[in-house]
């Protein structure tokens, strides 16, 4: 077991990190970390995980957050490690051996690297200590303001171990460690002079002196245009030795030249006076001496759109010595917006325009960098017996070349940032343009490269790309066809192109016709293959970049019935753990195979699904059962989070395929969310569970919808539940039959279909009977009552509840039996008996909704203030109508406000509850 603090704070076992939840745990459990084996007073806890008022029920939350953390600390066996989550009186007390905390550990290993004689030693301590870290400190948690002053701290001890790292190279002599040490952490921190100092001399020390002035101009100009202030003492002197060329701090480097020599030194510091250089390294000048090149491909036809894209790459390019990053997924266009832009922009670049293909996804391999420096250094103009032999020799002398120039690069179709660290310009003035179907975040931050990310066409400007080839008159013909053309090639350049030219070479061909055929999700890729390039070729060639761990999540995500898909999902696809699926997902996501649309949730593309279901078409029903069980433990989690006790869907199918981890809600309004977002998947998932004869599962993962569907009755959810009805039915499982029909009856009450209502709910009962499910008759009375009541026919209604609450007691369920009483009490009120209403709500209220049930507890109150009223105890029942409706405002129940406090405007005047009652109104509105 390990605590980590030093990145996302987590708890790792040896089965995967522990699932935390919220941030709002995070935060609680890192507080405790940073003063791990120390009390935590509840106050201190307050102020970590609020930054402004807290909630009234803030220590209630902090409750809940420290016991679920003790759970999962006992589940995975923390006793075992000496580890213990106590309670001392009004503070918190984390026990953890030091030896499982990274910061801890972290500590230990400097102070061990300052007690160590050799220089040799200090940097395997210190190499050590910076292997702990695995991102910024705290990621994940709250940022309020004592976590981030925690988090600004660790920070600030890891940059300054990363100095002393390079303190330690620079005593071994090695400054070219050194200055790669630094040169991360510098672009990062670009304000910190410390960092920019130390690099400049590690630069300078091993013989880049130009490098190490260019570090400090560019420093000195960002503090100037940033913060309106010069260099400080520490910038300023290594300036100034580097300006000296100091023969005791000279360059020391094996592979540098040695001190500069005294007559080629400025007289003074800020006096830029330049080595001259030999003739046959000297850059050109601007002027008709110069050399231009240009190596730019002929500029791409049938281009349309792109324009935001266009003024992107213009942005990304306007700052000094830019890289500009375009990156998307396969066949998006990458190259052709790189050379459409430089073609625009010839005039910005006088001194050439140099281009190569890296061939970083071909069948023939990648290109050699010193291939690629040897075409650009002749069309520069040096004669080819000065070219170097060796990558380093030829990439200097190309830095060189272009130092002085105002010169474009485009590097096109990178695999990886190695490959492009050779061939970048040396210039200020140079502008070098990267395409890659990989995210390429090495280079974003050793140089700051400014990324460019390319999406799809929308369906306007994918028809203009099929008019430019087809001609508008064809288009036009057929306007309808072409838009519905372009959204199955889903707004993909690549396939697009390959069905204009399909089109093109077919005169008599309709578009109509086409479209018709690219309907077929199973020859929708074939049809997009063209004579020496397609989707499915440019995609294999993405795909076989990958490790096979994730071309088998890839494969796997093929056979997702839905639209998104987070860790968990795609972990039931693939047969493995939520830790295995994001880390795939994060390779597939570097390659642009799969899109993060929010945070931990993902799409994929339609043809791209389409090629990864091909990859491995055997597995498709596995996958499928996979999610599907997925879904329904995941929507049992949610259902039991938002309505504890309440479980209309306990029977599993039969053969269910448990998941390897299942998501954990923290609370009513998380797993509410979880609901409603994923509405659309399930029911996606359920429509396809029963066109693949799952009827078992297709029932179970509409049904476990019920909570959502209670919170929002009329929002059309009768077509999935008539499907829910329909796989029952083919079941021929009365169980099923009779908890839809239920659900099914009430959503019709609500929604004014009566007579639909009436005739569903009437033999529910009888089915529930049939199935031995007495709870499941108790529901079934409880909705039909409810219709009842609605039709007048309360003595029916009360008879129905009361056989509902036997029922419940029979069963000894509480949560049934005061669900019963509930709508009993109700329906008492509307028959004029109050003191049986308030009877029967205290009874309920006695059977002891926990905390989780604030929303039951607050209904309840409500009916117990409102039978008071009606008993004449006017005092009585209005202080219970105002405590009902403060707890349903703590808790964020908006429904249960609006009822409490629409029963105290009815008999008060005061105007507090009046602007309560509107504010709980604008906010159920809110909530849907």
């Amino acid at each position: 077991m390990e605590f980590r603090l030093l990145g996302t704070v987590s708890i790792d076992t040896l089965s995967g990190p522990l699932p935390l939840g919220p941030a709002k745990r995070r935060s609680l459990l890192a507080a405790l970390l940073l003063r791990a084996n120390t009390p935590v007073s509840i106050n201190q806890l307050t102020d970590a995980l609020w930054d402004d008022e807290p909630p009234l029920h803030a220590r209630t939350v902090i409750q809940g957050h420290v016991s679920r953390l003790r759970a999962l600390l006992m589940g995975a066996d923390a006793q075992a490690y000496e580890v213990e989550l106590t309670t001392l009186g009004d503070a918190y007390l984390l026990r953890v051996p030091e030896s499982l905390l990274d910061s801890q550990r972290f500590e230990e290993l400097l102070m061990l690297a300052r007690e160590q004689r050799s220089a040799t030693d200090t940097v395997l301590m210190l190499k050590e200590a910076l292997a702990l870290w695995q991102g910024p400190p705290l990621t994940g948690v709250f940022a309020g303001p004592p976590l981030q002053a925690a988090a600004h701290s660790l920070e600030e001890s890891r940059l300054a171990t990363v100095e002393q790292l390079a303190g330690a190279y620079a005593r071994l002599g090695e400054h070219n460690r050194a200055a790669a040490v630094l040169r991360a952490e510098a672009v990062a921190h670009p304000m910190r002079e410390s960092l920019a100092a130390a690099l400049m001399t590690a630069l300078y020390r091993s013989g880049r002196q130009s490098e190490a002035l260019d570090w400090f101009h560019r420093t000195r100009r960002l503090l100037a245009d940033e913060l309106g202030v010069d260099p400080g003492r520490e910038l300023a002197d290594a300036y100034a030795l580097i300006l000296r060329g100091d023969p005791g701090e000279g360059p020391r480097s094996s592979d540098g030249p040695g001190p500069v020599p005294t007559q080629l030194r400025p007289a003074a510091i800020g006096v830029d006076v330049p080595a001259p250089l030999a003739p046959a390294l000297a850059p050109a000048h601007h002027g008709s001496e110069s050399h231009t090149a240009d190596l730019l491909p002929r500029a791409p036809r049938g281009f349309h759109g792109r324009l935001p894209e266009l003024a992107s790459l213009s942005r990304a390019a306007a700052g000094e010595a830019p890289i500009c990053l375009v990156t998307g997924p396969t066949g998006i266009g990458k190259t052709t917006l790189a050379l459409q832009w430089a073609h625009r922009n010839l005039a910005a670049f006088p001194d050439g325009r140099l281009f190569a293909d890296l061939r970083g996804f071909s069948d023939t391999g990648e290109s050699e960098p010193l291939e690629i420096l040897r075409e650009f250094l002749l069309a520069l103009g040096v004669a080819p017996r000065r070219v170097p032999e060796s990558v380093p020799a030829a990439a200097a002398l190309f830095r060189s070349m272009t130092a002085r120039r105002s010169l474009l690069v485009v590097l096109d179709n990178a695999r990886d940032s190695a490959q492009l660290r050779p061939l970048l310009p040396g210039g200020t003035d140079c502008v070098t343009v990267v395409t890659s179907r990989h995210r390429l975040e090495g280079i974003i931050a050793s140089d700051a490269a400014r990324p460019v990310p390319l999406d799809i066409l929308g369906p306007q400007d994918g028809v203009a790309l099929l008019a430019g080839v087809l001609g508008e008159e064809r288009v036009l013909a057929e306007p309808v066809a072409a838009r519905r053309i372009a959204e199955l090639c889903g707004g993909l350049p690549l396939a697009l192109r390959v069905t204009a030219a399909r089109l093109a070479g077919r005169p008599g061909r309709t578009l109509a016709g086409t479209a018709a055929e690219l309907s077929d999700e199973q020859s929708r890729l074939a049809y997009l293959e063209g004579e020496d390039t397609g989707v499915s070729a440019a995609l294999r060639l993405t795909v076989q970049q990958l490790p096979p761990e994730a071309v088998h999540h890839f494969a796997r995500l093929g056979h997702h019935p839905g639209g998104h898909f987070d860790p968990y999902t795609a972990a039931a696809l693939a047969g493995t753990d939520p830790v295995t699926a994001a880390t795939a997902l994060e390779r597939l996501g570097a390659a642009h195979l799969v899109t993060e649309t929010a945070p931990a949730r993902w799409v994929l593309h339609d043809l791209v699904r389409l090629y990864a279901r091909g990859l491995d078409p055997a597995s498709g029903r596995e996958a499928l059962i996979g999610v599907l069980d997925h879904y329904i433990a995941t929507a049992l989690a949610a259902a039991d989070t938002a309505e504890p006790g309440g479980e209309p869907c306990f029977v599993l199918p039969d053969a269910f395929h448990r998941p390897t981890a299942v998501r954990d809600f923290t609370g009513r309004a998380e797993a509410m969310h979880w609901l409603s977002a994923e509405r659309e998947d399930l029911t996606l998932a359920a429509a396809a569970a029963r066109t693949a004869g799952l009827d078992d599962r297709a029932w179970r993962i509409i049904l476990l919808q019920w909570p959502q569907v209670v919170w929002r009755a009329r929002d059309n959810w009768t077509p999935m539940l008539e499907t829910a009805l329909a796989a029952a039915r083919d079941l021929g499982d009365p169980y099923a039959e009779s908890r839809v029909t239920t659900l099914l009856g009430w959503v019709l009450t609500e929604e004014g279909r009566t007579a639909e209502a009436v005739a569903l709910l009437e033999g529910s009962p009888g089915l529930a009977r049939q199935a031995g499910d007495p709870l499941g008759e108790a529901t079934a009375l409880i909705n039909l009552a409810i219709v009842q009541a609605g039709q007048g026919d309360l003595e029916s209604a009360l008879e129905g509840c009361a056989r509902a609450i036997e029922l419940g007691r029979e069963e000894r369920d509480a949560h049934t039996e005061m669900l019963a009483l509930q709508h009993l009490a109700r329906m008492q009120l509307a028959a004029n008996r109050p003191q049986e209403a308030l009877d029967a709500a205290r009874a309920a209220l006695d059977l002891g909704p926990e905390h989780e049930e604030a929303a039951r507890r607050v209904l309840l109150t409500t009916l117990c203030g409102e039978a008071h009223l009606a008993l004449g105890a006017k005092s009585e029942g209005i202080r219970l109508l105002n405590r009902a409706a403060r707890e349903a405002e703590d808790t964020g129940f908006s429904e249960g406000a609006v009822r409490a406090l629409g029963a105290l405007c009815q008999v008060t005047a005061d105007p507090d509850h009046s602007r309560r009652y509107e504010r709980a109104v604008l906010r159920l509105s809110d909530d849907g």
